[in-house]
């Protein structure tokens, strides 16, 4: 399907069955607020109402695609492993910005520091090509190697951003969840995958989809980029420029305090293990004495 033909039609249910986009979470494991969006549940596991589904992508498409039209800046997230390399290619696909390693606290309302270390990361890479870099000790090439590939792995996505993003993608917004409070405080929209087990409150555009199934991940996110590119496309053809960044002295500086951080971090912290427990203890042999 081409990205105009996107534009007017609507996924099609049987993409979203294949794709696996209905499983759910343990029914143990669910948010009671994602309720509206439950079909039903078979042997545990609970089954996403895919109309649902299907009707809410479209309106999260039409979204993305007027905001892309008028010049607007996304950041799509993903950082659970099935997600990175996704989010990372369909990121660069639409000419948008990703963040695919741990979220970094402050990186929307602290977007100064961010911006000060992209512009530092670009310095170091041209250091390091530079004919200069070869006569420096070797120990402090290796440092500056270092402390360039940590800029590139955590901030790497982020290349080019000089002010605040328009909106945010996320997959599974229980993950992210500083990412998702950052945004919210700043009121930059938010487009979301959102399985059974996370809270919908706080997400502008709640998409109910399987967000650890790698073939739903693509589908979905796919779904976005199309209508990004498309959005684009008029953008650049009514302008006739590619959407250039607004000047830096626009974008705020708000922060949260470390302790907002450290709490949320520590809560998931917590989730994480007790769900790594959980699936040890179902895989261990029940022996009976």
């Amino acid at each position: 399907m081409s990205i105009a033909e996107h534009e007017t039609e609507q996924l099609p249910l049987k993409s979203l069955l294949e794709a696996g986009v209905h499983f759910g979470h343990q029914t143990k494991r669910w948010n009671p607020k994602m309720r509206p969006y439950i079909f039903g549940e078979r042997n545990g596991i609970h089954i996403i109402d895919l109309r649902q589904t299907a009707r809410l992508l479209a309106e999260a498409e039409a979204f993305a695609h007027d905001l892309a039209a008028r010049g607007g800046l996304f950041v799509l997230i993903g950082t659970k492993k099935q997600a990175q390399e996704i989010i990372r290619s369909e990121a660069e696909r639409c000419g948008m910005y990703s963040v695919t390693e741990r979220w970094l606290g402050g990186t929307l309302t602290n977007f100064t520091t961010i911006r000060q270390r992209l512009r530092y990361m670009v310095q170091l890479e041209e250091e390091v090509r530079s004919p200069a870099f070869a006569v420096l000790p070797k120990k402090e090439q290796m440092r500056k190697l270092r402390e360039l590939s940590k800029l590139q792995r955590t901030l790497g996505g982020l290349r080019g951003l000089t002010r605040l993003p328009d909106a945010l993608f996320v997959v599974d917004p229980k993950r992210e969840a500083i990412a998702v409070a950052e945004a919210r405080r700043l009121r930059i929209p938010i487009i979301a995958m959102v399985d059974t087990n996370c809270d919908p409150d706080g997400i502008d555009y709640v998409i109910p989809a399987n967000d650890d199934a790698i073939r739903s991940i693509r589908l979905i996110t796919s779904r976005i980029a199309d209508a990004i590119l498309a959005g684009r496309s008029y953008f650049e053809s009514a302008v006739g420029v590619p959407a250039e960044a607004y000047p830096e002295e626009f974008a705020p500086s708000y922060e949260l305090f470390d302790e907002e951080y450290v709490e949320l971090q520590e809560e998931l912290d917590e989730e994480v293990e007790e769900e790594v427990h959980d699936s040890l203890e179902a895989r261990l042999p029940k022996h009976k004495y």
